[in-house]
This record gives structure tokens, sequence and C-alpha cells, in this order.
């Protein structure tokens, strides 16, 4: 048997998946921290913590195989402890100390005090707020609320992280507080539905009122929302975008279809028809907002017909930003009882059509740019191009501004007036202006 190391003991954290599992692993470490502990993201540790995603198909891999490989690593010495946490643990506990039994102990979504203390640690009630961010320095991920109460079809989110659980504003305003202090000039909301913020703790849709109490948080100069739901969008969010110049004209609305057919199946609650006008008003509202969605192809029952319903209804909203997914047949959703029909490769090329669109319509409404002068934040150098953002787009999903580093200098974090000179499908090229 190997003898244990005399070294600190050092906590890697790994995280998979979306921006709640950064921030609930920013939060970990925070806790962890706390505890005097010795905790880096996704660098070499002797303990291992997975954060895990349960998400879809592809997702549920990507967490199985990392887990594979630090078992691995824990077999030929190189770890010494491997504990798993997050969605996939949530949703298949059983199953996984059954399939991998060498990790020494899995938890699920609600467990951090439980995790904790497995790490030597204890959970301290009192950090509201303290975390260790992952992010560039410039942006922070804000989750709002937890859960979701939404009854859609396809979606296990509910299954693994419960019921919509929203945050007061006065810890949130605290938080961003916080962040703001450590130099973040940028909250990007989230939740798994923004627009249902406040009705558990407010008995009302609340999120216009908390976009007004952050907006007041000094150092703060970009609000980011993402993963706002159709159904009973609150309209009042519209008239705080308009007047506050720190919420950005941008949001992120996952549509997921909109032949009337597929979304009845889907229980999305809405129609063509309604959602088409709430896109009208959004752009009455706000008309540079810049409004990003996404689709799922190849559900149970999809005919071409409805495929050809959707090709035509995207030409027609000319998104500014789209990203389309395969559907994934999920075990416990209401989904599952339907026969899984359209052929993987049907699904493929379904999402290839939808992408080929959005990539001419994105390159058409990029060459207007041509020309014009944007605030841009600059998020990183890399290779030989300082990269930014303007409020329009999002970090990792959307365009970015390139600028000839070997010709301009910029400071990361800093916000700077590009000139944009050159636009491609997805990417925008620029230089300072004076």
């Amino acid at each position: 048997m190997r003898t244990k190391t005399l070294r600190k003991n050092r906590i890697n954290v790994v995280t998979l998946g979306c921006s709640k599992n950064v921030y609930d692993s920013e939060v970990l470490m925070g806790q962890l921290r706390a505890n005097k502990k010795d905790v880096v993201h996704e660098e070499e540790g002797n303990i291992v913590v997975i954060n895990t995603c349960g998400f879809i198909a592809n997702a549920k891999e990507e967490s199985v195989n990392t887990i594979l490989d630090f078992v691995r690593q824990k077999e030929e010495g190189k770890v010494e402890k491997v504990f798993v946490t997050g969605c996939l643990s949530e949703r298949y506990k059983p199953d996984l100390e059954k399939e991998i039994p060498d990790v020494d102990a899995y938890f699920g979504t609600t467990d951090l005090p439980n995790l904790l203390k497995a790490l030597g640690a204890d959970y301290k009630h009192e950090l509201l707020g303290e975390r260790i961010t992952t992010t560039p320095k410039n942006y922070a991920y804000l989750k709002i609320a937890e859960g979701c109460d939404r009854p859609c079809s396809f979606c296990a989110i509910p299954l693994m992280r419960g019921k919509h659980r929203s945050t007061p504003v006065e810890e949130l305003v605290l938080e961003a507080e916080k962040l703001a202090a450590k130099g973040v000039k940028e909250l990007i909301l989230i939740a798994q539905d923004l627009t249902y913020y406040g009705l558990d703790l407010y008995k009302k849709r609340n999120l216009a009122d908390l976009l007004r109490a952050l907006a007041k948080v000094e150092g703060i100069e970009w609000i980011r929302l993402h993963y706002a739901f159709p159904t009973g969008f609150p309209m009042d969010v519209l008239e705080v975008m308009r007047q506050e110049p720190k919420i950005c004209n941008y949001i992120d609305i996952p549509l997921q279809h909109i032949s009337d057919p597929i979304l009845k199946s889907m229980r999305r609650g809405t129609t063509q028809e309604k959602t088409t006008r709430l896109l009208k008003e959004f752009r009455e509202a706000v008309p540079d907002m810049a409004i990003r969605t996404t689709l799922i192809v190849g559900y149970p029952g999809e005919k071409e017909s409805d495929f050809e319903v959707l090709k035509s209804w995207v030409q027609e909203m000319r998104f500014e930003r789209l990203g389309c997914f395969t559907y994934s047949h999920e075990e416990n959703t209401h989904a599952y009882a339907l026969e899984d029909d359209v052929p993987e490769e049907v699904k493929q090329q379904r999402a290839n059509e939808i992408m080929e669109l959005q990539a001419q319509i994105s390159w058409e409404l990029n060459q207007e740019k041509i020309g014009k002068t944007f605030n841009c934040v600059i998020d990183r150098k890399e290779g030989n191009y300082f990269v930014g953002r303007t409020e329009f787009d999002s970090p990792d999903v959307d365009n970015e501004v390139l600028i000839d580093a070997s010709k301009y200098y910029l400071k990361q974090g800093d916000f700077a007036q590009i000139t944009i000179t050159e636009a491609a499908d997805f990417d925008l090229y620029g230089i300072p202006s004076n």
C-alpha cells in the first residue's frame, strides 16, 4: 500500500458545465479558503473535487470521463482523494456509487456543508457573497436564484436543482458590492429563469427592482441578463434597461422552438404568435437590444414541416446571437415517454442548417458595424490580439472584438472606445479611437 505523502493537502476544484456550476465552484473555493485550506482551480492538487454537469448526453459523458480520469490518477498514486459533486452526482448518485466505487464520496447540489466536512472544513454562514472568482477579473457571474418551477418536457434541471428559490435583493447587493471592491466591473446575472425572480419571496416578479438596486453599486459598469423565460416576462425590465445605462441592451432568452405543435409538446406555455409579439415588444422598447436565443432541433415528433417553420422564423427574426442544440432524450423528464424518433444524423443536419443560416445573418449584421465606434471591455490578450467585447456580447458565447496587439496597447479589464474596421461571421476587428 502506498504511503501517505507528507506534503500539505492541496484541493483542486474542477468545474464542468454551465455558469451556474462556475458560481457554485467559486462559493466552494471561498469556503475552503476561509477554512485556511490550500485550494486551486483546475491545477494540480492531491485532493480533487469534480463539480459535474448532468444536463444532456454530451455533458454527462464529459463528466463521467473526467471522473474516470481522476480515479485512474488515484490508482496511479498521482492524487489521494477524489470527491464528486454537482448535477450529475445529484441525479445519478446511486448508479455512480455502484459503477465507479473508487470515488471517495459523492455529493448533490445542496450538499455543500457535507462536502466541506469531508474536506475537513466547516460551512461558514457568515460568508455572504465571499467567493474566489475564476473568471477574468473584470466580470463575474451573480446567481440570483436556484432551481426552476417550469414544467418544460425536455429538461432535467428541476430534478437536479429543485424548486425555484430567489436570493433576497439585499444579499445580492452586498455580494455585488464585494465583487466591485475586488475590481469586477460587469455582473452577469444568471438563474435557471431570471424572469421568475422574486415570486417566492416578494409575491411578485421583482427582477426590475433588483436591477435598479444593483445599478446603484459603485464600480459596477455593466449588468447583463442571462436565461430569461418568454412566458410571463416582466415588461418593466425593459423600462429599466432603457432608462439605466448600466443595464446592457442585451438579453439571453432561450426560446427552444417556434412550431406550435412542438411548443405544446415541450410544455412551453406559449405559441409562435405570442413569442413573435413578445420579441417585437422587446425591439420597440429597446431598439438597439441584442437578443440571444437557443433552439433545440430533433425533438420527438419534429416533422420536416416543423423544422421548415423554425428555419423561416429564424430567417425572419434575424437574431443577433443564436445557438442550436440537438435534442437529448433524458430519463425522468416528461418527454422521455415520447419516442425519440428523429434520427441522430437528421438532428445534426438540422442543427447545421440553422447555424449556417445564423452565420449569414450574423455576418450581415456585423457588416453594418464597420466604421462605427463601440465601448468595449478588454477581457484578455490572446496570441497577437487583445480580445474585447461590446455591451451586446457575453463572454465565451458571443462575438469578440479583436485589436492588433503589435500596434496598440490595451489593459485587461479596462473599457476602450474601439472603431470597427473589419467584420467576419462572429468576430469584429477594430482599432482604438482617440
